[in-house]
Order: structure tokens, then sequence, then C-alpha cells
């Protein structure tokens, strides 16, 4: 899609916050889906704010070129649960999340000083469109199970109907579509908000029929979460700091070990995101503002969003795909979505609504999202010469080891599926880069 609005563009006032909120939409169920995951009282409203301040973090170091924002990242999933399971206490394993943040931080920092002192060509040599493109689609695919799992699925009673969720997830994702590509000037740029009403609507009209009847199949939305909202965020260096004394050097090392290797990990999907937003809004971000500049956004922000939630953050896929539909850059939503996330997780009761919203709606969103990801990383490959066995190769071990689910598990760290895929295509090609263009003669 043609982009409506550029970086550097400024939609109106009233503009913005609507195009926020949808960012906020997209990318608030993975942002507090990790600390549900995490558990130990961590905070959905504070991993919120700390998205919010990351995010910020991160556009000062891009100089505000980089529409994108940073959510909890699911990548240090089994770090954190290392963390809290090697602690002495839980104040001592909320240091450690801040620790451990601090270390994968400092991998961040370390790369981006030899990314500017090297430059990036070594990147554009190693990972060439025939590696990076089925990467980027591999990082939409390899989601897909996620997208129809929540299609399934609700956040109400445990009883309810598949075929009901199906039912409000396929509401969404239909209307989505239908606004993006039949809508007329805002509509089309804000389909998700569109989108995410109507499904929440039919799913609260179940719900309420299911709550008259006492069917338990039709309630799809859990409105008991307004009775025990958080009216404060519980920052978790206010915790942290309550273990500072059971810290030792064993300890140290235990989270260390568990956070190091994972941001190398997360590096390369680093690149691919980039690479990914770089083709939608055809600016090169590994050349301007610099890679340099990305990682250490991401790694500070990372820190300053464990610092106050707890969860390292991470570049979003779902931001990038809100970009590509919505036809939206503008660095001013960007922004403007990092501050509403900040304040919206000191509003109880709006951040308990958004908590609300059905697993299934939101995965009739994802769905679009996800698949937008996919079919950009496809785009990138259109030049490829797919002719010559070598291109074709490397091609083809990325998409299968990505879709098949290649992963590789070294005690706590874990090598994700996209992360092999992409070191598996770069292997292949460092392979056969030399071959000739005649290599099937004769």
């Amino acid at each position: 899609m043609k982009l409506i609005y550029q970086v550097d563009d400024k939609p109106s006032f009233g503009q913005t916050l609507v195009f926020a909120l949808q960012q906020m939409l997209a990318i608030l169920a993975a942002t507090i889906a990790v600390p549900a995951i995490i558990g130990n009282n961590m905070s959905a409203s504070a991993a919120l704010f700390g998205a919010g301040v990351g995010t910020l973090v991160y556009l000062v170091f891009t100089k505000f070129k980089s529409p994108v924002f940073l959510g909890s990242s699911f990548a240090f999933i089994g770090s954190m649960f290392a963390a809290f399971g090697g602690a002495a206490s839980m104040e001592a394993g909320y240091m450690g999340l801040i620790i451990g943040a601090c270390c994968a931080g400092l991998v961040y920092v370390v790369i981006a000083l030899i990314v500017k002192t090297v430059g990036v060509a070594w990147i554009n040599k190693l990972m060439p469109a025939v590696v990076i493109g089925p990467t980027v689609a591999i990082i939409g695919l390899s989601l897909a199970g996620n997208a129809i799992g929540d299609l399934t699925n609700s956040a109400g009673s445990v009883a309810t109907s598949p075929y009901v969720c199906i039912i409000c997830g396929l509401v969404t994702l239909f209307v989505t579509m239908f606004c993006a590509v039949f809508g007329k000037k805002m509509m089309r740029m804000i389909p998700f908000i569109i989108g995410i009403c109507c499904g929440y609507v039919v799913a609260t009209i179940f719900t309420l029929v299911g709550n008259a009847t006492g069917n338990e199949a039709l309630m799809v939305v859990d409105f008991s979460k307004f009775a025990s909202m958080q009216l404060i965020p519980d920052f978790t260096f206010l915790t942290a700091f309550k273990g500072v004394g059971a810290i030792d050097g064993a300890y140290i090392a235990t989270v260390a070990v568990a956070y190091v290797p994972v941001a190398f990990v997360v590096f390369a999907e680093h690149i691919a995101d980039h690479k990914n937003l770089s083709s939608i809004i055809e600016k090169d971000l590994l050349e301007d503002p610099g890679l340099h500049r990305t990682l250490l956004g991401d790694g500070v922000g990372s820190i300053v969003g464990a610092f106050f939630g707890g969860c390292p953050n991470t570049t979003y896929g779902e931001s990038v795909g809100c970009v590509a539909i919505s036809g939206n850059a503008s660095i001013v939503t960007i922004l403007t979505t990092a501050i509403m996330a900040i304040v919206a997780s000191f509003v109880a009761p709006f951040v308990t609504f958004l908590s609300t919203i059905p697993s299934c709606v939101m995965g009739g969103v994802c769905v679009a999202l996800y698949g937008f990801i996919a079919v950009s990383g496809l785009k990138m490959i259109q030049g490829v010469d797919l002719n010559k066995n070598k291109n074709l190769f490397v091609v083809s071990v990325i998409l299968i080891a990505g879709i098949g689910g290649m992963v590789l598990t070294f005690g706590a760290v874990t090598i994700t599926s996209v992360a092999c895929a992409l070191i598996l295509g770069i292997i292949t090609n460092l392979c056969f880069k030399n071959a000739e263009d005649g290599e099937e003669k004769k």
C-alpha cells in the first residue's frame, strides 16, 4: 500500500490521537501478555508504561526517523523465568529482571559500537534480499499459529464455544479488510479501530445473551476484570530495590547467561524488522539514521522498559503491519502512541477495558497484521532470480526451517524459529554465493 502519511508528515491533532489509539490497540495484546505469562504479580499497566517510555527512548536515539513502537519482548520470557527461578526471593527476582535487561542492552551497545566503526555494508552482503526477504516472511508466518489460536479463544468463560469466538474474530477481520479496501479517507486509515469495535460489540451481545440465559458457551467477554482492576501500576524498580541485599555474584552470572545469548538472537530479528520497515517507508533505516542508532534505541529502550515494567522491549511486527496497512508512517503518530501508553497506564478503567477485548477479536486483527508482514517479506524477493538453484535453495531452507518451527534450546537459551531460519539461510547463501550463473549448464 502506498503511504498516505510519510515519516515527516504531521496529521491533524484529532487524526493523530485516533491513529495513535489504533497503534496502541495493535500492540496492546502482546505487550500485556508477557507479564501475564511470567506471573509473580507483574503489572500489565507497568509493562504498558515501560513500553511507552522505551519507545520514547528509541525515537530519540533514532532521531525520530524510524516509525515503530517497542513492546514487551517474547524472546526473553525464558530468561525472565530464569531470573525468578534463581532468585532467593521475589524481590531479588525483580532485581534480576533489571540486571538481565542491562546485560542484554549492553550487548546491543557493543554491537552498535562495532557497526559504527565498520559500517553496515557487511550486513547487506551477509543478508541480501534473497536471505532477508524470506526471513521477514517467516516473522509473519511463525505467528500464524498465535493468530489462529486467538481466533478460537476468548477471555471469558472457559466454556465459551470456539465457534462463537470464530464468529467474533471473523467479523473483526472482515470489517477491518472492508474498511482498508473500500473505505474512504479516514475510514481507510483506521481499519483496526473500526474492526475491533465491531468485533467487541458482537462479542458483548453474545455475552449479554449468555448471561441472561445462563449459557456459558456464549460468554465471550470477561467483565469481571473490572472488579480487580489495578489503580496504580506496580513499577518493577519499587520491588526490585528491596531485594538488593539478596543479590550475589553467582545470581548475577546466572541472569547474565540467561539474557546475553538471547540478545544476540534478537539482534538478527532486529535487522529483519528494520529491513521490513525500510521497504515499507522506502528509506534504508540501516543507513539513516543508521543501524548503530536503531540498536542503541532498542537496547537502551529495553533497559528502561524493564526498569519500569520488568519486560525488555523490542520493535513490534504488529506496529510495522499497522503502518503498512493504514498507510500512515508518521513519526508523530508513534510519538503520540508512546505518550498515550504512558498516560493510559495510570487510567485503570481504560487499561482494564482494553484488557477485556477478547482474544478472538484481537486474533481477527492479527490475521491481517501477521499476513501483511509475511507478504511484505515475499515482496522483497520479487527481484530475486529463483530460476537459479543457489537462490532457490536459500529461500527454500529459510521457509521450511521457519514454517517447520526449527527451534534450538540450550539450557535457558532458546534460539527461535526466525533466528534459526535466518542463520541457516545465511550459511546456505555463503556456501553458494560464488556459484557461477551458468551452474545449470550441461
